[in-house]
């Protein structure tokens, strides 16, 4: 068990008031660990489903069932969701009113079972109650039980098998979907009915995830105003925002400003406001306040605004946070660093990309008999889609440039609240100094990119792998990188038939970062890190000489014997996968991973939203692949983008100054 990360006693008074059970060791004894269950809705009732998760540090072999009041069995589940944290579901659709008892026996004879009473009610309960002005009472603190629950969360929400295809076109199709959303109507508010138009980026997607947590769970949220890092310096952060002062945030600093100047510390208490009772996605059963007049002789900057629902909460947090409050490094940052352990590389950690990407892992998928292990993560596209991928080295770049910031394995800053009422973040001595905690670590600060993935991949794969297999699986990932890359493509296909005009390039440095239809249909940061993932795998043979004693050599084999047979074996693997892409006249064309992988250096001018699809492919010219193409970018664009093809070619991400 991690450090810190125990289910302590004390805790439980907080968590009864959320339905949240935590047994003792006292209250279990016998019991072979220490669980914590987790009934939902806050409020149950007949007529709704009865849903409950546990959960326990310890990866026991057991089974959950939900037992009647007439004391038959109405659900039984011995899927356990690999860990830590481990976490058993189980639901029945019907539930008769009554107590309810929600038992974990272990398979182990020397384990008595785990078991809490859950009251149903036989009418419909009142609502939960939030206090007039606020957007959620902050009525729990995040501690290791917590922390655990929404980890346990975030990997039933992105469930599936490994090799499954896992994507969505927004965000809000995901916790919609009540066989996957544990918390789906937790508060009894209808609050997950009515739809957002919202499409988070990769920043705001991980913020928005915590925040959602936190409001079915009433937990401290706040989020930091962020420098982006320029001029050769890091990101950097500074005013802080909670929860209990949702009061409009200034805009982010401009281009070039190194930080905010405002002190950390809660803004005053905000205005009386209207009673309004709140649902998720920004409907409120009261009118919202109106602007505040102004003189027209002598006009004023218009007042900060509160948020009246979750919705209009969220939309101001994504006009603030962005991908440095991710990068950024010091006790100001909203994250921090942890070890590259198993037990830290929990669903719900989040990864920040040196170069400005950020995605949450959400299932670590065990090494079994020579397959590797894998971790998988989520991210938000730029046009708002969301995907499920493998971590490796493809699409996790890892580098120390001290002016991108700390890159790596994060977890959120701990929020609690003080003697005096106060909320607070630990600052990095805090967390290691807090018993629920104590996971800050700054090793992979000191890591190269080496360094990095080879501990990444003893994480993944404690045992000795096959290396055929593993090739294998480096080649499944490139494959799922290329089929990402065929929905990114075909969107701005799409977007050419509705918008024939042409899309605007950005400057230098900036198509990396921009706004608008570049934004959501170019693809040179995606392209870049598909160019390093083609070289992980051309490389593989001689990256398995290297590190040979990671792998298990046949007998009587030799590493050189070995390099070769992977060496000989890479094509053929390569041409035995396909995708298939949608031309500009709307037929389809199959390419094999191996053509693609021979079209690197075509790749590096394929990003432009303003050429055909066919040449975004790298079709050759006067080719049947390319005859069907119609489009091509401005000559200046071309010229522009020929100047920054260096960048794609050294695979050297660069820097704004």
């Amino acid at each position: 068990m991690l450090p810190g990360r125990r289910f302590a006693a004390a805790a439980l008074f907080s968590l009864v008031t959320v339905g949240l059970f935590q047994i003792s060791p006292a209250a279990a004894a016998g019991a072979c660990a220490e669980v914590t269950v987790l009934p939902a809705p806050f409020s149950p009732w007949s007529g709704a489903p009865l849903r409950v998760m546990v959960i326990a540090e310890k990866p026991l072999t057991g089974t959950v069932s939900l037992i009647a009041p007439d004391g038959s069995v109405a659900a039984k589940s011995a899927d356990r969701h690999e860990g830590p944290p481990y976490s058993w579901f189980a639901e029945v659709a019907h539930p008769a009113a009554g107590t309810w008892r929600a038992t974990l026996q272990s398979a182990s004879a020397d384990c008595a079972p785990v078991t809490r009473d859950i009251t149903v009610a036989a009418r419909k309960p009142e609502p939960f109650h939030i206090p007039a002005g606020m957007i959620w009472p902050a009525r729990n603190n995040w501690n290791s039980t917590t922390e655990a629950l929404f980890s346990a969360w975030i990997e039933k929400l992105f469930d599936a098998p490994a090799d499954q295809d896992l994507n969505w076109k927004v965000w809000y199709e995901v916790l919609r979907d009540p066989s996957r959303n544990f918390l789906y109507n937790y508060l009894g508010r209808n609050e997950d009915v009515t739809q957002t138009g919202l499409r988070p980026d990769c920043a705001d997607f991980v913020y928005f995830l915590r925040a959602y947590f936190a409001f079915k769970m009433g937990l401290p949220f706040g989020y930091s105003s962020c420098s982006r890092g320029a001029g050769g310096r890091p990101p950097r952060c500074g005013q802080w925002f909670d929860v209990e002062h949702p009061e409009v945030t200034r805009p982010p600093p401009p281009p070039g400003q190194e930080a905010a100047t405002v002190a950390d510390a809660a803004p005053p208490p905000p205005p009386p406001q209207t009673p309004s009772f709140l649902r998720l996605f920004g409907q409120s059963d009261a009118p919202a306040e109106q602007p505040l007049a102004t003189s027209p002789a002598k006009p004023a900057p218009p007042k900060p605004q509160r948020p009246t629902s979750f919705a209009e909460y969220l939309r101001d947090v994504g006009d603030v946070v962005h991908t440095g409050a991710v990068r950024a490094g010091d006790d100001r940052a909203d994250f921090y660093i942890i070890p590259l352990t198993r037990e830290a590389l929990r669903p719900g950690t989040v990864y920040a990309d040196p170069y400005g990407h950020v995605l949450m892992l959400v299932r670590r998928v065990p090494e079994v008999n020579g397959t590797p292990g894998v971790f998988l993560a989520v991210d938000a596209e730029p046009d708002g889609s969301i995907t499920r991928k493998r971590f490796w080295r493809g699409n996790f770049l890892f580098v120390h440039e001290p002016a991108l910031g700390t890159p790596g394995f994060k977890h959120f800053r701990p929020i609690v609240r003080e003697k005096n009422g106060s909320l607070h973040r630990l600052t990095n001595a805090e967390i290691n100094r807090n018993p629920q905690f104590a996971d800050f670590s700054i090793e992979q600060s000191q890591m190269s990119a080496e360094d990095f993935y080879d501990r990444m991949d003893d994480v993944m794969s404690p045992e000795p792998l096959d290396p055929m297999r593993a090739m294998e699986d480096a080649i499944a990932s490139l494959s799922e990188q290329i089929r990402t890359r065929v929905t990114a493509v075909e969107n701005g296909r799409k977007y050419q038939i509705k918008q024939p005009g042409e899309t605007s390039m950005p400057d230098g440095a900036s198509i990396f970062q921009a706004s608008g239809a570049w934004e959501d249909f170019s693809t040179p940061a995606r392209d870049l890190r598909l160019l390093i993932a083609i070289d992980v795998v051309r490389n593989f043979p001689a990256r398995f000489a290297r590190r040979a004693d990671r792998y298990a050599i046949p007998p009587g084999k030799s590493v050189t014997d070995v390099k070769n047979e992977l060496q000989a074996a890479l094509a053929s693997e390569l041409a035995s996968r396909k995708v298939t892409y949608t031309r500009s006249d709307g037929s389809p064309w199959t390419l094999t991973v191996k053509d693609v992988v021979d079209r690197a250096t075509d790749l590096e001018m394929a990003y432009n939203p303003n050429d055909c699809v066919e040449l975004r492919w790298g079709a050759p010219e006067n080719s049947e692949e390319a005859s069907t193409c119609r489009r091509h970018a401005p000559q200046a664009q071309r010229a522009r983008m020929s100047n920054y093809r260096a960048w794609f070619r050294d695979r050297h991400w660069p820097s704004h100054t």
